[in-house]
């Protein structure tokens, strides 16, 4: 099925590029003969290469959203009337995924000769499909090329054709990524508002017991469930805090080692190092946590006469800590680097140390960019969950103990997601209330960032 829609892009691209060299010759040759070309031979060739690429791929996506339903919509109206008649929804859908089964070389028993025959027609339809959109993207890109062709001229104002394309194209972009998020929130607002309408208000948010359950009989009572988020989000916060205890100091000291104390030598090969950190896979993280930290903290504990859980607060918030030391060492290598040399020149040249110079004038004026990362490194730690549900459990507890087991917003929406679950049950529903507040945690601590950012650039601008 991709291999049409994948030969139609190569013939795009294929058109366009040729474009792009038919068009920079033709400025060039024009430049040779003597004529002042109001814009360089690149802009020439850049207008011709989009002028066929942007809208064919637009053309492209539409036609590979549009075919499926379409062909779909095809396929079920050339059925015999006698095998969707009494048919609902359901069972059409059923009927098409057994057709497109059958089409796919998947055949269970013996199928009915229509539903051989819709199969057939379907694929059909598929393969004039894919030749269609092949021959439709040549045309229009040769066409839109020639005519790119036709526009070279002294005169013509390629950079300025080039200039608004590319203005659109990131307004498109940008207009997208709003109307994700809008889209985002949106469904988190709607199913949020149905969780609520089966669950009070006041149990969600003061409620001290998170048991969402559902009862699997009518006449069950004892499956009522208790939907308070309390216990949820004083995991979450307990692990983040252990995570910023641990990455906080380690990045920031690393950081300013590296950038003003550290040879070249030793900074070369320790920055590189340092970063792999950020590259390794969370999973990685929550088998070091289970394996290495959680029976090392039992260990300990039992040294001294503790009782450790095996799932452990301070396992789980100690490796994601180390996970989350490259961000924040990378983001406030990045902010002392940007502090202009004239502030570290004038306070070495008042007399003041290395470090009094680092502590008093570069680390305050790189306050914004170490926010940054701070800020990235927060929301890396609440949005984490595989080290979390490896290491510190799936039970909520309302507990201050960093050796006992909790859990966290993000794996109790992925607990709650998972399974065949009814979706418009109160279990269900909570993982969107859930995510929903995370969302408003996340943007309440965007904003006390950017207040404290701007605080501090305005002092030191």
């Amino acid at each position: 099925m991709l291999a049409m829609p994948l030969l139609a892009f190569l013939v795009l691209l294929g058109l366009s590029v040729l474009g792009y060299i038919w068009n920079r010759q033709a400025a060039a040759a024009l430049a040779r003969r003597g004529e002042r070309l109001h814009s360089l031979e690149s802009f020439h060739g850049a207008y011709a290469f989009l002028t066929a690429f942007v809208p064919v791929t637009i053309l492209l996506l539409v036609w590979l959203l549009a075919q499926g339903p379409v062909i779909d919509w095809l396929v079920m109206r050339s059925l015999p009337e006698a095998a969707l008649t009494g048919a609902d929804e359901g069972a059409r859908q059923l009927i098409l995924a057994e057709i497109k089964s059958i089409a796919g070389g998947r055949v269970f028993g013996t199928p009915e000769p229509w539903k051989v025959e819709a199969a057939e027609r379907l694929l059909a339809i598929r393969a004039a499909s894919g030749w269609a959109l092949v021959s439709v993207v040549a045309v229009l890109a040769a066409a839109l090329t020639l005519r790119a062709r036709a526009r070279v001229a002294p005169e013509f104002r390629a950079r300025h054709r080039v200039e608004r394309i590319v203005l659109w194209l990131m307004v498109a972009c940008a207009t997208v990524a709003i109307f994700v998020t809008i889209g985002i929130v949106a469904s988190l607002m709607i199913e949020t508002s149905r969780f609520f309408a089966k669950v009070p208000f006041t149990e969600f948010f003061f409620g001290l017991n998170w048991e969402p359950q559902i009862p699997l009989r009518e006449d069950q009572i004892a499956a009522e469930g208790a939907f308070g988020w309390i216990p949820v989000i004083w995991g979450t916060l307990m692990i983040t805090v252990i995570a910023l205890v641990v990455a906080v100091p380690v990045g920031l000291m690393s950081a300013i080692y590296l950038n003003e104390f550290a040879p070249a030598r030793l900074r070369a090969v320790a920055k590189p190092v340092l970063e792999i950190l950020a590259g390794v896979p969370t999973v990685v993280y929550g088998f070091f946590a289970i394996l290495v930290v959680a029976p090392a903290l039992r260990t300990a504990g039992q040294g001294v006469g503790l009782d450790v859980s095996p799932n452990t607060a301070l396992a789980a918030g100690s490796v994601m800590g180390i996970m989350l030391i490259p961000f924040i060492s990378s983001f406030a290598d990045d902010a002392l680097s940007a502090v202009p040399q004239a502030l570290r020149d004038g306070a070495l040249g008042l007399g003041a140390t290395r470090a009094e110079m680092m502590t008093t004038v570069l680390f305050p004026a790189a306050i914004p960019g170490i926010v940054g990362g701070v800020l990235l490194a927060v929301s890396r730690a609440i949005g984490e969950t595989m080290i979390v549900v490896m290491a510190a459990g799936l039970i909520a507890k309302l507990t201050l103990n960093p050796l006992d087991s909790v859990t966290t917003v993000t794996v109790q929406i992925v607990t709650l997601l998972i399974g065949d679950t009814a979706f418009d049950n109160p279990k269900t529903l909570a993982a969107f209330a859930l995510g929903m507040m995370l969302f408003v945690i996340t943007l309440g601590i965007n904003v006390l960032a950017l207040r404290i950012v701007r605080k501090y650039r305005e002092a030191y601008d």
